[in-house]
């Protein structure tokens, strides 16, 4: 076993490499940009490495800056993580060469599968099924479009060196193929410098269903299944293990494939053989098809932990040291069922678009694992991913397992940004994913009532009002202490784009009359605060944000009616950025007219492009930004024209 490993990533994965890591008395180094210079993932090693600046382009896609970190602090081993470097076979290479190990599979392994094409002919040659499809060199239209008339529409046109989407377009007509073809092309060559694309059968009522795999260079086993096909645009949000519906022939069958694939290649470490199937008329082992290996450690791995009581991060530490395999194929077993959720701060109404902040409170439940590379105080910062944990539960049954993920989520605590805590609890409720019955629409089927946001309860309002007002401390002698006659204390409080007026009126020390719209609360002091007879909710305020911990989290911004009144001059003229990023493009001039939904800028987020669009009709007056320049949320980037006011009529 190594002495001293360095983890080449930040955030959840690295947190939950060094556990396993300093589990096997291995010390741990781990490199940090200027943000993650306080964050959790240093915090979890022994030592660690500055590397760069905030952009992974300046710190952890910084190959040889890792690798001299890890010479520099006397490591032995480099593991990837996921993400950044982990599938970059150059970066294996350039290790192996300093002396060290690569935690992962060798360079030739990640070649074999970087693209999908040649990828595809090897599986076909080793006996793996792959999707009915071109997977060819000639990238003539003419030739490409021949091709699907001969699959079969629908069809998929996919970028061979694509992924996360990019580069995809779904073909239902022949009359439509082109101007797809031309528009895949464009988003490839823009993501990933190669324009070359294969042609596949599109799946009617596809799932996407994943085998784990493990490899010692020679010989491989299975760790069994994950269901990934709740996705929203080919993003994974809730995934499971095993899949529902499974039967023991199919498993035997794609768990067969999947180490076929493995030997193959001579993988060495933690993998994923990802498969398409038609869940048209249940699952059938003649209608799976092979997609993509990821020849790395998966973001949710931890469901296949949970039900096979295996750690894989162990498992890739020990063989990369030498050891044989840990197991063999009959020693595994699955038991009960398991879930994750993937935690995010983005905001879901508004497209799921990213967020930033500061996490003012952050609070996971006991009986729920909770993979996280951030603590309460941290930032979520927009140079990075914004997920902010994993949640993972798991139950004898599938239905006890979701049961307990409901909970969990019902009972995490999110304050400091805005998250899709409430998506996740419906996508957890919903009646076809209850009973196991899924495929890769259902998001986008029900999106609208997914999303639909329910409205804070009266006495939820009421407790957000006490607490602005700062009376949810318990009462003393002095609270609430009136000449004459009780008089209402008022607050504004918005959540949203709405704003509420309350009235508190303390009749007393420990009894107060909140009224909210047409509706008045009863609060009485009993050791704790009671609303209407309820016991108050767990609550928390930083910066003028109350939030209550109820139906996923409401939070109510206090408005100061001065601030409110200085900004009321402010129309709907003025571009600003949704959150900090880099403006990557300025698509508009002074004095050039545009039509509301025009694109006027781009800013870098996330990981993400969001296009600015105007508001209104109207004529540029400013433009207050350049491209390249690094702008804080709320900047404002180009000004409209103001509208002429509309003469009264005599």
């Amino acid at each position: 076993m190594f002495d001293k490993i360095l983890i080449a990533n930040r955030g959840e994965i690295a947190v939950r490499v060094a556990r396993s890591a300093r589990a096997l008395g291995c010390r741990v180094v781990a490199v940090h940009s200027d943000a993650d210079a306080g964050a959790a993932h240093v915090a979890a090693a022994d030592e660690a490495v500055h590397i760069g600046g905030n952009a992974p382009a300046e710190s952890y896609l910084r190959g040889e800056r890792i690798i001299a970190a890890a010479l520099e602090t006397g490591a032995q081993a480099i593991h990837p993580g996921y993400g950044f470097l982990s599938e970059n076979p150059d970066f294996v290479r350039a290790v192996e060469a300093a002396g060290l190990t690569f935690i992962g599979p060798s360079a030739e392994a990640i070649d074999a599968m970087g693209l999908k094409d040649a990828a595809k002919v090897l599986m076909e040659e080793a006996g793996v099924p792959v999707v009915p499809g071109y997977h060819g060199e000639n990238q003539d239209p003419e030739h490409l479009s021949g091709a699907a008339d001969a699959i079969g529409y629908p069809v998929l046109i996919k970028a061979v060196a694509g992924g996360g989407g990019k580069g995809m377009r779904l073909v239902e007509k022949p009359k439509d193929f082109m101007d797809a073809l031309a528009s895949a092309q464009s988003e490839a060559r823009a993501a990933f410098g190669n324009e070359a694309v294969l042609i596949e059968k599109f799946v009617e009522r596809p799932r996407h269903i994943e085998v784990q795999v493990f490899g010692d260079g020679t010989r491989a086993v299975h760790l069994f299944e994950r269901d990934c096909s709740l996705q929203r645009r080919h993003q994974k949000v809730i995934e499971e293990a095993p899949a529902p519906g499974m039967t023991e022939e199919m498993r035997s069958a794609m768990g067969q494939a999947a180490v076929r694939a493995a030997e193959a290649i001579g993988y060495k470490g933690a993998g994923t053989v990802e498969f398409i199937v038609d869940g048209s008329h249940g699952l059938r082992p003649d209608e799976f098809w092979f997609m993509e290996m990821n020849t790395r450690l998966q973001v949710e791995h931890p469901v296949t932990e949970a039900i096979t009581g295996v750690d894989l991060v162990e498992w890739q530490l020990r063989v990369a040291a030498g050891e044989p395999l840990p197991a063999r194929q009959e020693d595994l077993h699955i038991t009960g069922h398991a879930f994750e959720a993937r935690l995010y701060a983005e905001d879901v109404p508004k497209g799921f678009l990213p967020a930033t902040g500061v996490l003012s409170h952050l609070q996971f439940p006991a009986q729920a694992r909770a993979d996280s590379g951030v603590r309460a105080g941290d930032a979520i910062s927009p140079f990075y991913d914004p997920m902010i944990a994993k949640l993972i539960t798991h139950g004898a049954t599938r239905e006890i397992a979701l049961k307990r993920m409901g909970q969990a989520l019902r009972e995490t605590q999110v304050a400091g940004t805005v998250t899709n805590l409430a998506f996740l609890g419906a996508l957890c409720a919903h009646e076809d994913f209850a009973v196991g019955e899924v495929d890769t629409g259902l998001i986008g089927r029900d999106l609208d009532r997914l999303i639909a946001a329910d409205p804070a309860a009266p006495r939820v309002v009421a407790q957000a009002a006490m607490a602005a007002l700062g009376l949810m401390a318990a009462p003393d002698w002095a609270w609430g202490f009136a000449l004459w006659t009780p008089a209402p204390c008022h607050v504004v409080l918005a959540q949203g784009e709405t704003e509420q007026a309350i009235a508190v009126t303390v009749d007393g020390p420990g009894t107060a009359r909140i009224r909210v719209g047409e509706t008045e609360i009863g609060a009485e002091w009993r050791g704790d605060w009671r609303f209407d007879g309820r016991p108050a909710a767990a609550w928390a305020e930083s910066g003028g944000i109350v939030t209550v911990f109820t139906g996923y989290g409401h939070a109510f911004r206090v408005i100061d009616p001065l601030e409110r009144a200085a900004g009321a001059g402010a129309g709907v003229g003025v571009i600003e950025a949704p959150m900090p990023g880099l403006v990557k493009a300025v698509l508009a001039e002074p004095g050039q007219a545009v039509q509301a939904g025009d694109r006027l800028a781009v800013l870098e987020a996330m990981k993400m492009e969001h296009a600015l669009l105007a508001p209104r009709d109207g004529v540029v007056a400013e433009v207050l930004v350049e491209a390249g320049a690094q702008v804080e949320a709320g900047a404002a980037l180009i000004q409209l024209e103001e509208e002429e006011a509309v003469a009264p009529i005599a």
